[in-house]
């Protein structure tokens, strides 16, 4: 399959700017889903993928306000756009010469990730906003925001296999980390679930103690900073770049301070959308922090440009 030579430069021109869109697209629209849900429009559009029977578009309703539709059909609308720049993502890595499989492949798990989404957030609303839908239509996108950020990195990167760059019990410790950094995930979920932003008035809530879920969130994120701490330590004395650990600890420490400014002023909505955002940062942090500890070499006949100190997916972050 051929393609004319236009669209083969614009395409390899801009790979790599696609690959950065999409981890912003990904956890943008983390953001915008969490607008939906304070805003209480996560049924403003009652039916799926049309908005109302017969209409795939807003339109006016006695018993559903016109702000409520375009909030979520605005939402509905940017799954397009996140659509266009991962398929922008798998045309790139396509056609590329030498045509790279990992690339391909992360840049499928892109495309194929929005249909997944678009699928799960149509159960989300024929299900009336059930609270464990709407956890994992979050904690999906955040799965895609890491893989995004694997596919920057891999624009960089060689095809050979990763190569750590430290020792492997310190490898074995950021598998700990990501596992407790999807737990971590997972209970801010409960806590949503539990709390006072439903999507919607009419939304049955988790029935748990929402002090609780908050301590638990709490806890695991203490014991997500601790092991980031320990990791600071080992990490010296071995040739891994320091950004990205930095811009992690960062990231951390702003984002449990929010939390903790989020509970004790009773969840304001502004806050909800910036904690989402926050937690979009700490995932592509980790993931950076994930790539700069393994190095894939490149072979000598892929013909790839050798990697600059500015093209790694550290300086994007």
């Amino acid at each position: 399959m051929s393609a004319p030579s236009w669209l083969t430069s614009f395409l390899s021109t801009f790979q790599r700017t696609f690959a950065i869109a999409v981890v912003i697209a990904q956890g943008g629209i983390a953001v915008t889903g969490s607008i939906v849900r304070v805003t209480g429009s996560g049924l403003g559009c009652p039916t799926w993928p049309q908005c109302f029977e017969g209409s795939l578009v807003p339109v006016e309703h006695p018993e559903v306000a016109s702000l409520h539709q375009w909030v979520e059909f605005g939402n509905r609308t940017l799954t397009g756009v996140v659509g266009v720049i991962a398929g922008l993502c798998v045309l790139a890595a396509w056609f590329n010469r030498p045509r790279r499989k990992r690339v391909v492949v992360l840049a499928l798990v892109q495309f194929g990730g929005v249909v997944l989404q678009a699928v799960i957030g149509g159960f989300t609303v024929l299900t009336g906003l059930l609270w464990w839908t709407v956890s994992v239509h979050f904690l999906v996108s955040m799965l895609l925001v890491w893989f995004a950020v694997l596919l920057v990195a891999a624009l960089g990167e060689g095809d050979e296999p990763a190569r750590p760059r430290v020792p492997r019990a310190l490898l074995a410790l950021q598998v700990v980390q990501a596992v407790t950094l999807g737990l971590l995930l997972l209970a801010g979920t409960f806590v949503t679930a539990a709390g006072p932003h439903a999507g919607d008035a009419a939304t049955p809530r988790l029935d748990l103690p929402v002090d609780t879920l908050s301590q638990v969130h709490a806890d695991l994120l203490f014991l997500f900073l601790g092991m980031l701490i320990a990791l600071g330590f080992a990490l010296r004395g071995h040739p891994v770049p320091r950004r990205p650990y930095y811009a992690l600890v960062a990231v951390v420490l702003a984002q449990g301070a929010l939390g903790m400014v989020q509970y004790w002023t009773g969840v304001p909505e502004v806050l909800v959308s910036l904690h989402v955002l926050g937690a979009g940062a700490v995932v592509v942090a980790t993931a950076a922090v994930w790539v700069s500890t393994r190095e894939r070499p490149q072979r000598e006949d892929e013909g790839l440009r050798s990697q600059t100190p500015g093209s790694s997916v550290a300086s994007h972050v």
